[in-house]
C-alpha cells in the first residue's frame, strides 16, 4: 500500500507517536521550546506538536495531520501539516531506492511511486533544483540549503499541483530538516535555534 510509510517499515510495523522531551511552560507570547537532536532546541508556536515516528524520525505538526495515529504516519502519508526533523538512520535510506542522502539529490526514501505530501489523491511527480545557499540554524551552524519544485499528477503523469519541498542539512550534527508544507516562519525559527 503506497501509504505505508518508511517509518513504520524501518520499525518493524510498529509507529511510535510519542510527544518529544516535554516542552517549557508556554511563553507570554504562545511559544514553547523543543529539544531535539544533538542538542538543537527550536522555539516554536504552543500549538505545534513534536512527534517521534521512529528511530531518528521526528515530525514537528503545525495544522491538521489526519494521519497521526494510524499506521500510515510518516514520511510518505499525505495531509500532515508540519516539516521533519531527521538524523542519521534517516538519511542512510534517504535518497531514491533507499540510498544514502545525498544533498545534491531531493530527500527522497522510496523505489516506487510515492503519494503527493499533499493529497492521497494524487501521485508525487519530478522534483527539480529550485534554489540552494547556505541558511543559518542557530548561532554558528550553518546549513547546506536546497529548495525543490515538486510536482504530484495523476494516473495519466498530468500535473494536477506543485509544492515546494526545503531541506536544511547539517552535515556535522548530521541533521536534516524537510519542509513540504513552506510551514510559515520557520526559515525564522531556525535561525533563531539554539544548541545545548
Amino acid at each position: 500500500m503506497i501509504g505505508k510509510t518508511i517509518a513504520t517499515t524501518a520499525a518493524g510495523l510498529a509507529v511510535l507517536t510519542t510527544t518529544l522531551a516535554a516542552p517549557s511552560a508556554a511563553s507570554a507570547s504562545g511559544t514553547k521550546q523543543v529539544h531535539l537532536r544533538k542538542g538543537l532546541t527550536l522555539t516554536i508556536p504552543a500549538s505545534w506538536k513534536a512527534v517521534q515516528a521512529g528511530s531518528d524520525w521526528t515530525r514537528v505538526i503545525t495544522g491538521s495531520c489526519p494521519s497521526l495515529g494510524t499506521m500510515d504516519f510518516g514520511f510518505r502519508d499525505a495531509g500532515c501539516h508540519g516539516f521533519w526533523v531527521l538524523g542519521p538512520k534517516a538519511l542512510e535510506i534517504g535518497g531514491h531506492t533507499f540510498q544514502r542522502y545525498n544533498p545534491k539529490y531531493e530527500f527522497d526514501p522510496a523505489t516506487d511511486v510515492s503519494v503527493c505530501p499533499r493529497t492521497v489523491r494524487l501521485y508525487k511527480g519530478t522534483m527539480k533544483l529550485a534554489g540552494k545557499g547556505l541558511r543559518k540554524v542557530g548561532a554558528g551552524h550553518r546549513a547546506d540549503y536546497h529548495v525543490w519544485a515538486g510536482t504530484c499528477v495523476d494516473k495519466k503523469f498530468r500535473v494536477k499541483m506543485r509544492y515546494s519541498q526545503r531541506e536544511w542539512y547539517l552535515p556535522s550534527s548530521k541533521i536534516l530538516i524537510v519542509d513540504q508544507w513552506n510551514t510559515p516562519g520557520l526559515d525564522g525559527i531556525l535561525k533563531k535555534a539554539t544548541w545545548r
